[in-house]
């Protein structure tokens, strides 16, 4: 008897050993034992039979029991059994019933312990998976630190400690490189379910990506005083952003740029000096396109409210034009993104 005790408490032993190091379900693995302990048995009695493997949490008493439908005509001596038959071992079988009689215990050859492991293996993982994606699907717009990992295919493989995610070269910033060992901070915009785990997508290059950057660095919107209300990036050179107070004697703009810059130089250092125009956002769209072409100064604002188009009529002292227009066009089409017309 001492010998199948010993036995038995192993197979618990194993279980709480994989549940410790993969911080999973013990429940989980002791299911998986069971799944694997009926794989091994099936393979001894025959594949059709319907064989159940039961490990009690407690004890570690492992229990085998086959499943027998009760049919009117056995074809298949397997997973079916007659109902006279059914009726002698239990006479209120009905047809249609499930019968289960108890299995004598299975040695375990060396072959069932590898096909085991390989089965917990499996779930285990699947176990990891679904924690991980349990874990991160609330974390949509969240920022968060990790280490590079590797780097493929330009696309950067990112530890989080508690999973992987991946930034995709397009959502980096331009002459961003990134090594192993690297700290890097990223936002996540995307948690899907894949076939070969949870896929965590990072970004730097997302607008919301500013926005929560400003909410860590400025006091004030994290607590919705201040509140970002339009974004416009163009990643890694220039971006703007349009704020507005809910507080008449905070001033937006000043919370968005610190004492001396300090707070917008944090934004900007953690995106390679991508320069951020912080504008005053306005309810009347003509105040805000004339805000959100700063630096240029604007005469004049023509509205076409049918095509949503906005004329903007701009002196020609002192360039203003190129001002307006910018490098590329880029003022005035992050202009444009930010004030959405």
């Amino acid at each position: 008897m001492a010998a199948v005790s010993a036995n038995k408490l192993e197979l618990l032993q194993i279980a709480d050993a994989v549940a410790r190091e993969k911080t999973i379900d013990r429940g989980i693995v002791i299911a998986a034992m069971e799944d694997a302990i009926a794989k091994a048995a099936r393979a001894r009695y025959g594949s059709e039979t319907d064989v159940h493997a039961e490990i009690h949490p407690k004890t570690g008493q492992l229990q085998l029991t086959r499943h027998m439908l009760v049919v009117d005509q056995v074809e298949n001596a397997a997973n079916q059994i007659s109902l006279k038959d059914a009726q002698r071992a239990n006479p209120g079988a009905q047809i249609g019933d499930t019968i289960a009689d108890t299995l004598p215990p299975l040695e375990y050859g060396r072959i069932s312990a590898q096909s085991a492991k390989q089965v917990i293996v499996q779930k285990v993982r699947e176990a990891e998976r679904d924690r991980q994606y349990q874990e991160f699907k609330d974390r949509i717009g969240d920022i968060v630190n990790g280490i590079v990992k590797r780097v493929e295919y330009g696309s950067v493989i990112v530890d989080l400690g508690r999973g992987e995610a991946v930034i995709r070269r397009d959502e980096m910033l331009p002459r961003e490189v990134f090594r192993n060992g690297d700290r890097v901070r990223a936002y996540i915009f995307d948690v899907r379910r894949e076939t070969r785990g949870p896929q965590i997508f990072l970004s730097r290059t997302h607008p919301q990506f500013m926005v929560k950057l400003f909410a860590q660095e400025v006091p004030e919107i994290y607590d919705g005083i201040v509140e970002i209300k339009a974004v416009a990036r163009d990643p890694g050179s220039r971006a703007k952003i349009g704020v507005i107070s809910r507080d008449s004697s905070v001033d937006p703009v000043g919370a968005c740029v610190g004492m001396r810059g300090s707070r917008v130089q944090a934004v900007v250092n953690e995106l390679q000096g991508e320069k951020i125009d912080i504008i005053p956002w306005s309810p009347d769209i003509a105040t805000f396109v004339v805000n959100a072409l700063a630096p240029a100064e604007v005469a004049k604002v023509v509205i076409d409210e049918d095509r949503e188009r906005i004329e903007v009529v701009v002196p020609d002292t002192n360039n203003q034009l190129s001002l307006a227009i910018g490098r590329r066009g880029q003022n005035v089409r992050l202009a444009s993104q930010l004030t959405g017309w």
